[in-house]
């Protein structure tokens, strides 16, 4: 059982820096036609030219990689745009007025750089241009995962192996193998909802991790709760899965089937969504029979892999 769902029980039933590179001038072939030089990766010249052009780029306010437009002071010291309305238009280190002065040369250097990927120890081995670098990171297929352990603002993120190790030894989440489940739920005054309640067990199937997550919370004024699945991969290979939940008795049951949603996809907006199971809570009272006064829900489920 994962920690803090504290108002539920769950009963489960299973079936199983590039390094060693430099910057370099790329010389054009003399030819009739001129070519643009670029600032690219070399294994012998220049690593401390790099780190310069690097820091000459790097915004003394906030730190990040600056782009256009860049802004400087008569003194010509540099800045990001998004940090010259933070420090209302004043020089951060000889407190001129900034104006309205743009640094085109350290742009135009700028545009000359072919960098690698951040994300090139994880994988990613693409080169490009500076300007396309942020963009292509932003969706890098290699960047890390953040914590799919909804509830605890988690702060770490990983490759699949690191999290999943991380969800069973820090989160002491349930584990378990197998494409079919049965769960219960057990809730001792299903009348306190509160935004939210959650519960977390990831499935090993098909070799891959899926996170089944179970929680109370309220659309607008109505109580529910809401059963959903998460893939612990990009969203391309979640569409090859699909999966169905079931809950019910006394002969009557609601049903859902769908596409796991990918772990890119934070848990706050898969369920805000509502890209799951719904159960309302007059509904889930009725299938845990009794007087009402505990929640007693079997939620059963299967995982299968389209053809």
């Amino acid at each position: 059982m994962a920690p803090g769902g504290g108002a539920f029980r769950e009963d489960v039933d299973s079936i199983p820096k590039a390094t060693n590179y430099d910057i370099a001038i790329v010389k054009a072939e003399k030819s009739s036609s001129s070519v643009k030089p670029k600032i690219g990766l070399s294994e012998k010249h220049g690593i401390s030219s790099m780190n310069g052009v690097h820091e000459l780029l790097q915004c003394p306010v906030c730190g990040s990689s600056m782009y256009p437009p860049i802004h400087q002071c008569p003194n010509g010291h540099t800045l990001c745009a998004n940090c010259k309305v933070r420090v209302h238009n004043s020089c951060p280190t000889c407190r001129f007025d900034l104006g309205d002065i743009r640094c085109l040369a350290l742009e135009r250097v700028a545009e000359s750089l072919e960098l690698p990927c951040q994300y090139q120890g994880l994988g990613c081995h693409d080169i490009f241009p500076y300007y396309s670098k942020l963009k292509h990171e932003q969706n890098c297929r290699f960047r890390p995962y953040s914590c799919p352990y909804a509830g605890s603002e988690c702060s770490i993120t990983g490759d699949i192996p690191t999290l999943e190790a991380h969800l069973k030894d820090e989160h002491k989440v349930d584990m378990h193998d197998g494409c079919t489940f049965n769960h219960r739920y057990v809730k001792s005054n299903p009348h306190e909802v509160e935004n939210a309640t959650w519960m977390l067990t990831v499935f090993n199937c098909y070799g891959k991790q899926f996170c089944l997550h179970f929680e109370a919370f309220q659309i607008g004024m109505a109580p529910v709760y809401m059963a959903f699945l998460r893939f612990m991969g990009e969203d391309s290979e979640a569409r090859k899965y699909s999966y169905a939940l079931e809950v019910g008795a006394y002969g009557r049951k609601l049903t859902w089937q769908g596409v796991p949603r990918s772990i890119r996809d934070s848990h706050k907006k898969v369920r805000d969504s509502q890209d799951g199971l719904i159960i309302p809570r007059a509904l889930a009272l009725f299938f845990s029979g009794g007087d009402g006064q505990e929640l007693k829900l079997r939620v059963t489920g299967r995982i299968w892999k389209e053809l």
